[in-house]
Parts: C-alpha cells; sequence; structure tokens
C-alpha cells in the first residue's frame, strides 16, 4: 500500500525559539509530516513523497529523503530550476510567530500530477506554500482518485506580501476546498479565517463530504467534529468518480460527534523548555497513518497528541523520525 505526500520542502531559519543562542538553519515544511508518516506508518505502507525541490538544495533534500525507512523503492523527488522556500521563522511565544517567505518552488498542474497519483492508495496534503494546488487542481485530484484524502488546509490561509511577509487572509469557496477532502486539518487561527465560530465551520465541511474536521489547539490539544458515521477509513476505498459529488458524500443522519482530546504530557516539562515548530505536522501525519493501520478515530487522536507531545522535546526535523520511534537519533 503507498501513501502519497503533497507539500513542500523548506529550509527554515528560526529566531527566539532558545533565548540562549542565534539563529538556527535546518529543514522544516514537509519534513516534519515525512517523519512522522516514517514513525507511525504500519509496515504493509510506503512513502511516497509527490515533492518539488528548488536545484540549490536538491542534494540535501535527497540527502535527508535517504534517512527514511518507508520510504519507496521508486520515490524520487522532481528538481525544478528556482530557488527552494526558504522561511524565515521569528517565535513570539511558544504558541507565536511571524513568517517571511523567499524562494518560489511553483505549484502542481493536473497534467504533472495526474500520472504520479495512478499507483497511490491513500493521499496526504498539506499547503506548506499555500501554493502546492489551485482550486481546480484539486478538484481534479478529488475527481479522479479513488482512496481517502487526508488535507491541512494550513499556508492556504496565509497570503504572501511583497517582502515576503506571510499575513493571514480569507478563503473564497470555503465549502469547494472542504469538498476535496474526506480528512481535514486546521488550527484555531485557520478556523477563525474560514468561519464565524467552529460548529459554522464544521457544518459546512460534513455538509461538503468530509468525514472529520479537526482543529488543532496548541497546548489545548485538538477538538474534533465527526459525521455520525465515521469511525474508520472502512467505507473510504475503491469509490469511483461519483465519490466527488456532495449528494454521494454527504453525512449519514445522526448528530455530529465532537469532543477535544487534551494534550499529552510534553516530556520537555512544558513549551518554554521545547521546540513547537511543526507539531501541527507531526500530529497530523501520525494521525493519519493510525487510521491507515485500521485505528478508530478516537484510538488514532491519542496516539497523535502523544506523537506532537514528543515532537517538543526535539528540535529541528533531521533524525525526527527516530525521535518519535523512541531511538537515539543519529543526529
Amino acid at each position: 500500500m503507498r501513501v502519497g505526500v503533497l507539500g513542500t520542502f523548506v529550509w527554515d531559519i528560526i529566531y527566539g525559539r532558545d533565548v540562549r543562542t542565534g539563529p538556527v538553519e535546518e529543514w522544516g515544511g514537509i519534513t516534519y509530516a515525512l517523519s512522522a508518516f516514517d514513525a507511525a506508518l504500519p509496515e504493509a505502507w510506503d512513502l511516497v513523497p509527490l515533492l518539488k525541490v528548488g536545484a540549490d538544495l536538491a542534494d540535501r533534500a535527497r540527502a535527508y529523503l535517504r534517512t527514511l525507512r518507508r520510504l519507496a523503492p521508486d520515490a524520487a523527488l522532481i528538481e525544478v530550476p528556482y530557488a527552494n522556500n526558504r522561511v524565515e521563522l521569528r517565535y513570539q511565544s511558544a504558541e507565536r510567530r511571524s513568517e517571511r517567505l523567499q524562494g518560489g518552488v511553483p505549484g502542481w498542474s493536473w497534467i504533472g500530477l495526474k500520472p504520479l497519483l495512478r499507483d497511490l492508495d491513500a493521499l496526504y496534503v498539506n499547503f506548506i506554500s499555500g501554493v502546492e494546488l489551485d482550486l481546480e487542481t484539486f478538484q481534479l485530484v478529488r475527481q479522479h482518485f479513488r482512496g481517502p484524502i487526508y488535507c491541512d488546509l494550513h499556508s492556504l490561509l496565509l497570503a504572501t506580501q511583497p517582502g515576503g511577509g506571510r499575513t493571514p487572509r480569507t478563503l473564497p469557496n470555503v465549502a469547494a476546498w472542504c469538498r476535496c477532502a474526506d480528512l481535514l486539518q486546521v488550527n484555531e487561527d485557520e478556523m477563525a479565517l474560514l468561519a464565524p465560530e467552529p460548529m459554522a465551520l464544521a457544518a459546512t465541511a460534513l455538509a461538503a463530504g468530509v468525514k472529520c474536521l479537526s482543529v488543532t489547539l496548541d497546548s489545548r490539544g485538538v477538538v474534533y467534529f465527526a459525521s455520525p458515521d465515521f469511525d474508520t477509513l472502512d467505507g473510504l476505498w475503491g469509490r469511483g468518480n461519483h465519490a466527488a459529488t456532495g449528494s454521494a458524500r454527504a453525512a449519514a443522519g445522526g448528530p455530529v460527534r465532537t469532543a477535544r482530546v487534551p494534550a499529552a504530557h510534553v516530556p520537555s516539562g512544558g513549551p518554554d523548555g521545547g521546540d513547537p515548530t511543526g507539531c501541527g505536522d507531526v500530529w497530523g501525519a501520525t494521525y493519519f497513518s493510525r487510521l491507515l493501520a485500521g485505528d478508530m478515530l478516537a484510538d488514532a487522536m491519542c496516539v497523535a497528541v502523544a506523537a506532537a507531545a514528543r515532537n517538543v522535546g526535539y528540535r529541528g526535523a533531521s533524525g525526527l523520525a527516530h525521535h518519535l520511534r523512541g531511538e537515539l537519533s543519529p543526529t
């Protein structure tokens, strides 16, 4: 079985994560999700990156991929003749930061992406740059892909200013974007840009066919809104093109299920003593991995919050998969 991971490699320059040192440079972006998949995927699954990388960092990105155990034997990056994405992160607190983007790896066209989906059984989409897919391309993915689709909207809710600063923005056609995914993830700030309150977004998402909407709440854990007929990925495999229509994917009758899953204890003693970068990505990739393994919704979320807490106790993405598995990191 093969899960495709679509996102963007980012080279991070991080200020304020540790007041005792200067800025730190290391891999960020999709590497946190890749590390979590590598640690949490069951043995029956291979990891297939659907990733473009700028020519200036292509060799380093390939070296990073070679550290992953679950990587499919035929996996390969697509090198593009552009500067790779680099993000300057400045932390004001453990849960607040500013971002400045440089570089410009382009998004996917349908003609380029379609043949890469042919041998996949599941798909994880994380909008790291915010331009990985436009709405029309994502709709075509939904129309033609027959497996479950997980989507973290993330930087789709960020605009890029002329100087590279990232600022929050609203998203037109929220229901149309929701219709492209079976499982949807946002954080608390992103949710506020999509709807006036959580139940309004949940109503929009579930009416569009989303089976579970997850809202990450930093140190308070995660709250989810699930369709009454959803507890595992059973029923989301091998669907025909009719699955793209809202009427065919509408939730079964009954009340929406919602609950908050508290955050797990942070081994480092708290966010002030650790690194919060990538926690949402680790949470989402672990959650989807455990669902792919056949776990029930609540069980998968519990494993995911434990992985996110473990991520706080480690700095960066290099060697992170080892740390998440409870092994000594080679770095």
